[in-house]
């Protein structure tokens, strides 16, 4: 009865988030059952398609957590050529995925900036202006974000990976280059600039608790944000935080924990994007099925060359390292099917929460 009290409201409030957390059973089925109805009330059953193209793996930054940080000396470092960029992006648009991110390891310097440039206003042009691109390119100066704006980039995602700032000391460096305040300035520049703004935040961190995601529950409503994508972390070898893991939940519980954060961010923005995101994949192969089933409406399938796809590893054990672009297609829009989902074909996708944000400051 508390959960049926709690999700008749219209606000909620921090303990209501923490009761949603911690619930199983039948009051899970019925939290999950509820964001379901909603996501398809609001948005349709419809999900949007993102080829991801991971364009290198070469990184400024050093979180502690990440397994491309600058002082790990055992990746492999790569950078995709420009035609191999272009190749993907024309294989997204020819299988009608309507839009493509670009993730890669932070950079800031002349070149990297004018390079992003230059393949954002190719891939506009090859498309015909048709195929939407998301950047998923860490930190930048304002006139960076605008410069890529300018070229037809229109949506990006920078993970605030926890709301609170003791937390976010506790997986970054202590230096000047890894401030929370930097990360938050960023997302606000980001929506300045016209973005549709995505953030998101790992779940099960060594140190984070139930509170504190709760607390990044409220976080993403009080920013305001257009999109999410997060999802369990998950632990790299090459890092330092693996020396932690004995303070992790099991994969298991990560899994159930990041599945009830989509579920209950749903109730609380029921226009945003929120993607199935591949850590819960890492743990379950039908992780991204099961979130897309309890509201999540983005699926971002694999699209880098085979090559180079096993060396953008942020985590240990990420899958698809071995399934071509067209087979994860295939696979990926039968499971799509399977999860009461209808893949929308040839559109970019484009975030309600935005549209709506965007009149209202009009």
């Amino acid at each position: 009865m508390e959960i049926e009290t709690i999700l008749k409201k219209k606000e909620w409030e921090k303990t209501d988030l923490i009761t949603l957390l911690n619930c199983r059973d039948s009051a899970e089925e019925e939290l999950f059952r509820h964001t379901r109805q909603l996501r398809n009330a609001t948005l349709g059953n419809s999900v949007h398609m993102r080829g991801l193209i991971e364009i290198s793996n070469i990184c400024i930054k050093d979180c502690l957590y990440c397994g491309i940080r600058k002082s790990n000396s055992q990746a492999q470092r790569y950078q995709l050529e420009d035609r191999e960029i272009i190749e993907a992006a024309v294989f997204a648009y020819q299988n009608h995925y309507g839009s493509i991110v670009l993730q890669g390891g932070e950079r800031t310097d002349p070149g990297f900036i004018l390079r992003i440039e230059n393949l954002i206003k190719e891939i506009k042009r090859l498309s015909g202006q048709g195929l939407g691109i998301t950047l998923s390119l860490g930190e930048q100066t304002e006139e960076t974000y605008q410069r890529w704006f300018d070229a037809g980039a229109h949506r990006y995602l920078l993970r605030i990976e926890t709301s609170n700032k003791e937390l976010y000391r506790k997986i970054h460096p202590d230096n000047p280059q890894h401030h929370f305040h930097t990360r938050l300035n960023c997302i606000r520049l980001l929506q300045h600039c016209g973005y549709q703004t995505g953030t998101g935040v790992m779940i099960g961190l060594p140190f984070q608790t139930v509170e504190d995601l709760a607390d990044d529950l409220l976080f993403l409503k009080e920013m305001d944000i257009d999109m999410v994508g997060m999802g369990p972390y998950l632990e790299h070898r090459d890092t330092p935080l693996w020396s932690y893991r004995n303070l992790l939940l099991p994969q298991t519980e990560r899994l159930r924990l990041g599945l009830h954060m989509i579920s209950c961010l749903r109730l609380l923005m029921p226009d945003i994007n929120i993607a199935a995101t591949t850590a819960l994949q890492a743990i379950d192969p039908q992780g991204r099925e099961q979130a897309l089933s309890i509201g999540a409406n983005v699926i971002m399938p694999n699209i880098t060359p085979l090559g180079n796809r096993g060396n953008y590893r942020l985590y240990e054990n990420k899958p698809g390292m071995d399934e071509g672009a067209e087979e994860s297609t295939r696979r990926l829009a039968e499971s799509i099917r399977k999860s009461g989902c209808e893949i929308q074909p040839d559109a970019w996708g484009d975030s309600l929460h935005f549209e709506l944000r965007t009149k209202k400051e009009g």
